[in-house]
């Protein structure tokens, strides 16, 4: 599987009519929708489809056709996610429509091949499933854990300034935990 945690963005024109497809992390897809109907207002279609694993480790799949025919946007859509085995993703693509009709295959095929495109310019990693530890570490070891979290591929997602420590909410595959406790159970104190 992998994912991307970057936003996307490609367009393309078939019989004058625009796809404008966005491929973004699954966490920012309802704010992305939400700016793209308030900055393309004269847009006739929000076509989405979307994959992620929920807490229980299940692909949930979702699609929208947003009012074109049904099953020609928004299952194309998610079945070019599932072939590509994107994960923790969503695309929305925003359509303007040519004055011209594309017929139900050619909608299939002129939203897959958008979808096609936004992933062919995305910027994908293997999907690692991530874990949350938080540690509460005194103040003379901040530096020194912010080193070690560098060392190991771990990321600082919020720190709390406390009167005596910091404490430090920390994201990261598994095995970099198991490097990160070992280099510093001595200086500090994790939080289960």
């Amino acid at each position: 599987m992998q994912t991307s945690y970057q936003h996307t963005t490609t367009i393309l024109e078939i019989k004058q009519s625009k796809f404008i497809a966005h491929l973004m992390p699954f966490c920012d897809f309802k704010t992305v929708l939400s700016d793209l109907k308030e900055e393309h207002p004269k847009a006739r279609h929000f076509v989405t489809a979307f994959r992620y694993l929920n807490e229980h480790d299940q692909i949930v799949e979702g699609s929208s056709d947003d009012g074109e025919p049904k099953g020609t946007s928004g299952k194309p859509s998610l079945a070019v996610l599932a072939g590509q085995e994107c994960i923790n993703v969503g695309v929305i693509i925003v359509r303007y429509f040519g004055g011209t009709k594309l017929g139900t295959g050619g909608l299939v095929r002129a939203y897959g091949d958008a979808v096609n495109l936004v992933l062919s310019e995305g910027v994908f990693e293997p999907y690692v499933k991530e874990f949350v530890y938080e540690y509460e570490v005194l103040y003379t070891n901040v530096s020194r854990i912010e080193y070690l979290l560098t060392q190991s591929h771990l990321k600082t997602s919020d720190k709390v300034f406390q009167t005596t420590s910091v404490l430090f909410r920390v994201v990261g595959a598994l095995e970099n935990f198991e490097q990160f406790d070992n280099e510093t159970q001595r200086i500090t104190k994790k939080i289960e």
